[in-house]
């Protein structure tokens, strides 16, 4: 089978699968988000995703599969909310003449997501410890103090910290 042919078969399974279970999507999504317009939106990216991955060809339960990556696109749009919701309230709290324009607010959001898909893999107690020396600026001493534990405690939550952040950039 020439490479043409192999794409020209991976391009009829995708739109198989999407003709045969995109309204479904959309209506197991509505049904979570209560909103039709999200629901429509998660449902492309979703088989945006499929079609990066290449899978639709592979797949022996379609629906199953559909709705765990649907499942992850809605938990990353209430975090996105939630975030930009904090982010706005911040901005709220500052005089309007220290607001940043809306393109900065735009670059500082997605800058923020991206420092919180870094930091999710963390675990709680090491996230904290990362985040009082590198955000907070507390020195070890200072950090060791406030969460009750020793330097060297601090030390190596900070390099797992450092280690998971290079490893989630490199991806």
């Amino acid at each position: 089978m020439s490479r043409s042919d192999t794409q020209t078969a991976v391009n009829e399974h995708l739109h198989v699968l999407y003709r045969d279970h995109n309204g479904w999507l959309r209506g197991w999504l509505r049904e979570r988000l209560n909103n039709s317009a999200d629901a429509a939106d998660l449902a492309q990216d979703t088989f945006i995703r499929v079609m990066v991955a290449r899978t639709a060809d592979s797949l022996q339960q379609p629906r199953h599969y559909l709705a765990t990556i649907a499942r992850g696109l809605v938990i990353d749009l209430y975090r996105r909310r939630s975030l930009e919701q904090a982010y706005l309230d911040a901005l709220a709290s500052r005089p309007e003449l220290h607001a940043p324009s809306a393109e900065t607010r735009v670059i500082i959001l997605d800058s923020l997501l991206a420092i919180d898909r870094m930091l999710d893999g963390l675990g709680k107690r090491t996230r904290q410890i990362f985040l009082a020396v590198q955000l907070d600026g507390l020195t070890y001493e200072k950090t060791a103090q406030q969460f009750d534990v020793s330097v060297s405690t601090v030390r190596k939550h900070l390099a797992k910290g450092l280690m998971h952040c290079l490893l989630m950039d490199e991806e």
